[in-house]
Parts: C-alpha cells; structure tokens; sequence
C-alpha cells in the first residue's frame, strides 16, 4: 500500500542518544532542557519571535483563544480542519463563516468586512495546505475594525512571504507538529506570539495550570509537551530543509504528469513554499470518487482534505452558505506526498489519475 502520508524519521541512532540523556536526567516532563532547546532552536531557524511548545496544534488553538480573551463572533474559514471550528466553540465563541477564494482556497478577504458585526472580536484565518492568506488585506481589516487575528499555520512550517517567516503575520500563528507533518515532534504543536512579552507571559501560565512556584494566578490547563517528543523535533529540525528539497521534486513531477487535466491552488506571488501537501480539484464530485476507488484498488492510498466543508457540521447551531467551499471540498483530494515517497511512485499514481480523468 502507498500511504497518502508518512512520518518522516531521523536516523535511529540519533534519537536513541537523546533519550539515553533524557534517561540520565531523570527529566522528562515539565519544560525540561529538550523541551527549551526546541524552542530555541525553532524560534531562530524560522527567525520569529517566540515559540510555545505545546501538546499539539488544537491545543494551542485553544490557548490563543484564551489568551487573547475572545469572546462573541470569530470570523473563520469553511474549508479547514475541523478543530479550527471545534476551538472556537469549545471556548465559547461562535464561528462565524466567510467563503473562500476560488484561486488559493484561503478565507476570501473581500468577503470579511460584511460579516463583521458589533459581535465580533477576532479573526481566526487558515492558511491552507501552507498557501499564505492574503495577510496584508486581512491585516487592513483587522485594525480598521479593531479585530484580533489568529493564523491557523498548522501547515505552514517554513513557509515564508516576501521574504519574512509567513508565522510573522497576524497577532498569534498555531503550529502543528503532529507526525503527518513536513516537521513533526510525533504528536506537538506550537503558538507563536506577535504581541510581545506580556502575552508570552500568559501563554506560559495557561500552558502550565495558570501557576508559577506557590502563586496561582489564572485559570491554565496542562498543554506542556515531553522530553521524548522535544528530543524527536530536535533530531528532525536539522532535514526540513533537505525534506522540502524534496517534497518538491515530487510535486513537480506530479505537475508534468497531470497540470493539463486537474486544478490546481495558486500560490500567491514572492512565497517561498513548503509543498506540504499535493491537492487536485477534480471537475466533479463524481470523478473525484472514481479516481479515489481506482487508486484504492491499486493499494493507492488518497485523502478528501478538506471535506465536508466545515459550515455543514452536523452540531452547529446555525446554517451559513459557503458555495465556493462547499463546491471544493466536494471536489479535493490529496494525493500522496512525503520524504519516502520516490519518483517512481508519483509517476505510477498520476498515470493512474490520468486514466481515469482522460
């Protein structure tokens, strides 16, 4: 079977070394020296300001909400992972959906400002597959309005625009560092705050039960991470780019195979681009599930990534029409892409592809 993902893994050894030191130091939760390093060596090779390690990515969703005291309408986007929606109500905001833009599948900015009310205290933006949102028009909105931005960035690591870490925009970026990641820690994720050391400070507290040594001061939730994940982000950092390198041989090799039958996301102009996934929009939702079966019964394994389209979750409370994401997501599929993946592979996969659609 030719999974549609695949962990990547450093070299056994090396991990093993870190956990024999993890092991001598008998410290192996609790913001330990992995766990510090990680953060250090993250903040200086994608050259932001800070960064929380955390437990995950929907985690740190949640903290950035806490932390920034959200309350009322947040201004989401429909085409996204699930836990960008589920966030937002598990702290007790309303999502409030804004469709997507047909080229870049990123939240549509021109659309925002008219669901704007006296509700709404934030935008929380996805930037889809590592393709930047249009920062700069979302940025003009936010303050015209007075409006927090949150940048869901799970897929982002080392995505950068116009010359800048893409995680730079907006007031806080999440990461995931889940293993289906380009980067990953096994599971993990991080926050990376734009606002300077008073929200860092609180970040901290809500990442460790809201306490320092005796003095409680707010209300946290355990988010910490362990040395054993710390240690396996460190042994991975050293590849991303070498794991970039080729992630794109692979996507433009699928590209020449299959750029004259399928669509494609643009990527906007000046973005050096991760290729953290290989998504094709298929003329119809039919022809995506013929593919989809034809691939399977080659032991081809695809992913509809996104689908459904978020604002047709079954447990919310009101219906809002989002047609361009809900057209895509019933259109999307992602082919498979990782390190291990060899040219050989792509080619079989997107001939395949190819039968079907011609």
């Amino acid at each position: 079977m030719i999974l549609v993902t695949k962990p990547f893994l450093p070299k056994n050894e090396e991990y093993i070394k870190k956990v024999n030191t993890i092991f001598e130091n008998n410290w192996i939760t609790n913001n330990g020296p992995f766990s510090q390093k990680l953060e250090y060596e993250i903040t200086n090779f994608l050259e932001i300001p800070s960064l929380h390690f955390l437990s995950n990515g929907t985690m740190a969703l949640h903290l950035s909400i806490k932390a920034l005291d959200l309350k009322g309408e947040v201004i989401t986007s429909p085409f996204s992972f699930v836990a960008t929606t589920t966030s937002i109500i598990w702290e007790k905001c309303t999502p409030v959906y804004v469709d997507i833009h047909p080229d870049t599948l990123c939240i549509d900015p021109d659309k925002i400002e008219a669901a704007i009310t006296k509700n709404t205290t934030a935008i929380l933006a996805t930037h889809v597959y590592g393709i930047p949102c249009d920062v700069e028009k979302i940025e003009i909105i936010a303050k015209k309005h007075n409006l927090k931005v949150i940048y869901d960035a799970a897929h982002a690591f080392g995505v950068k625009f116009k010359g800048k870490s893409l995680l730079n925009y907006g007031d806080i970026s999440t990461l995931s560092f889940h293993a289906t990641k380009l980067f990953h820690t096994v599971e993990g994720g991080g926050i990376v705050n734009n606002l300077g050391e008073k929200l860092d400070k609180k970040i901290t507290l809500l990442r460790n039960f809201g306490f320092e040594g005796d003095n409680y001061y707010l209300a946290g939730v355990n988010a910490k991470n362990s040395e054993f994940h710390a240690a396996m982000g460190l042994c991975n950092l050293p590849y991303v780019s070498e794991i970039i390198n080729k992630r794109k041989k692979l996507v433009c090799k699928y590209n020449e195979i299959l750029a004259d039958i399928v669509q494609r996301p643009s990527i906007p102009k000046e973005t050096e681009y991760n290729y953290s996934y290989y998504p094709i929009i298929f003329k119809t939702a039919e022809q995506l599930l013929n593919v989809q079966q034809v691939l399977l019964e080659n032991k081809i394994q695809t992913r509809r990534y996104f689908f459904p389209s978020l604002n047709n979750l079954p447990y919310l409370y009101t219906s809002q029409y989002c047609p361009i994401s809900e057209n895509i997501a019933s259109r999307v599929l992602c082919l498979p892409l990782y390190f291990d993946l060899e040219i050989e592979m792509v080619e079989e996969i997107a001939y395949k592809v190819r039968e079907v659609c011609i």
